[in-house]
């Protein structure tokens, strides 16, 4: 084309824009349309989005290449400024966004709903944990390749030392400190997909003790897992068992956080039965086997005592009796010291052992024989001296650990005379004996049973036990303490009687068979009044005996004015304890529903505050009690249905654990019975306690242990 001909369209070209202008008809963008207007589209996928301008003479034009692309959220979307890939969006995490095309001219949008196909799921979804103890997590996630996930504590990424470390498989090490911490999982390949589980890190040292303490209250304060929400049958049951090889009459003792030899760190529960035999089990069903296990016969041939005659009372205890006392643990020393009853070549014999707690072996030259006499002219001695007689007596209640000695207190079986009260004292490090005292020297009876409960100790070191039917002579000079409360401390000597109660009706105690001693005695926390320091015990007489430890008011004729309080006939036949949690008292007694009494200004409440529904069998119940300090209490009952006096523990009813509201006990939050399939204990066992520690509850039971707790989320 020549120049002349260029010239010319350029000309006409201005001169059409001027006849445009001059006309009012230029043409604008008018609008900016993004399409598609909306999707909805799974993580990972692309979408071209594209700009169409609109102008005010009615044309449009592609505007892809020319306009700047902009996400609200790159998080969920991301989308190229690329050339040649303008307007490409990647989907990147679930969530919503727009999409922005926009010049100086106009802008337009489209909306963006990112679905992800990935699910994640954790497991477990709860965990209790010690101090020693770590859990594995485990993260599954479906509907991708990519499978790996971050873990977080408490929104930390791996956690820390103050809350917890996680490391990348999911193993989780808990902190030094007690309290809950949540464990989060999310997908690499869809951060905003997660799953949560919790872990509470309890630091419940153990019970160590028959109920829980020295005090013989029966409380665990240190329970913040189980409360009065969750414990119900849809969340709380039966975890495990583990079989033994006797009946337990024995309360399980627990101790957290031992490195067992060989076997790393464990919570373990003992166990003793009546085939004297001692357990340690991990507490938390980890193991099907024994961490260890450990035979008391002291020599070949020898026998758990067979059941074969009145002495040893069948129908009550066989068909062995071995171990039926509660143990005690010296944590200060590693060491478990239990009673074990034994047969050999005809003779009879009680041995005092002296456990490892980590290996079950004997320490400090253990076994040691129990024996010795004492002067006095009782029942079955010579006129000047009585002499303990193993095959008659039975060590039932259980072993205190006090003042750097180990006391083991004796009855009989059934009342089957002739047999004396005994308690005897040796040294926790040597075995050597320190005391023995018999609380009816120049008479007969007078046995501490005390329903399985141990003697107890006050701050300063004095001892307190309750004794049964039998002779009574210390209001007139005597020496004899039967059915009476004695204050006892320790001496170079050995044990003196220093203050004593004795109910006004003792003697018709005795000709009813209403021992006193079947119930122990329980201490009470300082009260506020006259009488701070409380002592408080029960009877088969069914009376509650509030006394003054400073001053026991000893025996008075006619009535008991001298004592703080007496509610007379209260019930019928009381055993063991009652529970206690602040200032409510907690009874449950045969034939009869549990009760709730308050604490007032340092007396018992005539009548209860609340009670329950359900009567209990024989021989009734000492709950215990769990709590987070003063809330979220629970009252433990461990009791059989409808079982009549007799039985000695292998009866085909099964033991049942029940769980109460401690702030009412009207509220029974949960028992083994409603799921029976799954929660059904084994076969009832009396006087047994259950034991509460770091969010499980155990109960002996006939050959078989039963743990109940949370149940697996």
């Amino acid at each position: 084309m020549d120049r002349a001909k260029i010239v010319l369209l350029i000309l006409s070209f201005f001169a059409l824009l001027s006849c445009g202008e001059d006309s009012g008809q230029r043409v604008t963008l008018q609008s900016v349309v993004v399409s598609p207007a909306s999707v909805s589209l799974q993580v990972q996928a692309t979408q071209q989005f594209k700009a169409t301008g609109n102008y005010t003479d009615g044309s449009s034009q592609d505007l892809t290449r020319s306009f700047t692309w902009t996400s609200s959220d790159d998080s969920v979307v991301t989308v190229s400024n690329a050339p040649g890939s303008q307007g490409l969006a990647k989907m990147v995490a679930s969530g919503t966004a727009r999409i922005t095309a926009a010049s100086a001219t106009g802008k337009g949008s489209a909306a963006v709903a990112v679905t992800s196909p990935v699910t994640i799921s954790i497991s477990p979804t709860f965990a209790s944990l010690t101090l020693t103890q770590t859990q594995q997590f485990n993260a599954t996630v479906k509907g991708v390749a990519n499978t790996a996930v971050t873990w977080s504590v408490d929104g930390t990424k791996g956690g820390s030392s103050t809350v917890g470390t996680l490391s990348d498989t999911g193993l989780y090490t808990p902190p030094q400190t007690r309290g809950t911490h949540a464990i989060a999982a999310a997908s690499q390949f869809d951060p905003a997909k997660t799953a949560s589980a919790q872990t509470a890190i309890m630091d419940y040292p153990g019970t160590f003790t028959h109920r829980s303490d020295s005090a013989r209250s029966g409380q665990n304060l240190s329970e913040f897992v189980l409360t009065p929400q969750n414990v119900n049958a849809s969340q709380f049951g039966k975890l495990f068992s583990y079989p033994v090889d006797g009946i337990i009459y024995a309360q399980p003792l627990y101790a957290a956080n031992l490195s067992i030899p060989g076997q790393g760190y464990h919570n373990v529960i003992y166990l003793a039965t009546t085939n004297d035999t001692v357990y340690a089990f991990d507490a938390d069903g980890r193991s099907a086997s024994p961490l260890w296990k450990v035979s008391l016969l002291t020599s070949l041939g020898a026998v758990p005592c067979p059941c074969q005659d009145e002495a040893q009372a069948c129908d009550f205890y066989g068909p062995q009796i071995g171990v039926t006392g509660t143990p005690v643990i010296d944590t200060s020393t590693g060491t478990l010291y239990v009673s074990a009853f034994t047969k050999e070549n005809g003779s009879y014999a009680h041995h005092l052992h002296a456990l490892d707690v980590t290996t079950g072996a004997e320490k400090f030259g253990g076994p040691v024989l129990i024996s010795g006499s004492v002067s006095g002219t009782g029942t079955a001695g010579d006129g000047q001296h009585v002499v303990f007689d193993p095959y008659r007596h039975l060590q039932r209640s259980g072993i205190l650990l006090a003042g750097g000695r180990v006391y083991i207190a004796f009855a009989s079986y059934a009342d089957a005379p002739p047999y004396h009260g005994w308690l005897f004292g040796y040294d926790a490090k040597t075995l050597q004996q320190t005391a023995i005292l018999n609380v009816t020297p120049n008479g007969d009876l007078g046995g501490i049973w005390q329903g399985g409960a141990a003697p107890a100790v006050d701050a300063d070191g004095n001892i307190y036990v309750v004794t049964g039917n039998g002779t009574f002579t210390a209001d007139t000079g005597g020496s004899d303490y039967s059915d009476s409360v004695l204050k006892l401390q320790a001496v170079p000597q050995g044990l003196k009687v220093i203050d004593y109660f004795t109910p006004s009706d003792q003697e018709q105690m005795r000709i009813g068979d209403r021992d006193l001693g079947s119930g122990g005695a329980l201490l009470l926390p300082d009260q506020p009044g006259q009488h701070p320091h409380l002592l408080m015990t029960a009877g088969k007489s069914g009376s509650i005996y509030l006394i003054d430890r400073d001053n026991m008011g000893k025996f008075h004729a006619g009535d008991d004015s001298q004592i703080v309080q007496s509610l007379s006939k209260e019930f019928d036949l009381v055993f063991g304890l009652p529970g206690l949690w602040q200032n409510w008292v907690y009874f449950q007694v045969w034939k009869d529903v549990i009760k709730m009494y308050a604490l007032n200004n340092g007396t018992l409440a005539t009548t209860p505050v609340s009670q329950g529904q359900t009567p209990t069998g024989w021989p009734g119940a000492s709950p215990v009690v769990s709590a987070d300090g003063t809330t979220n209490g629970i009252v433990w009952v461990a009791s059989p249905d409808n079982v009549q006096p007799g039985f000695r523990g292998d009866s085909a009813t099964p033991m049942v654990l029940r769980a109460y509201d401690a702030s009412d006990v009207s509220k029974e939050l949960y028992n083994s019975g409603q799921m029976p399939t799954r929660d059904s204990a084994g076969p009832a066992v009396k006087f047994q306690i259950p034991t509460v520690a770091n969010a499980k509850v155990y109960v002996g039971a006939d050959h078989e242990l039963d743990a109940y707790g949370l149940l697996p989320r």
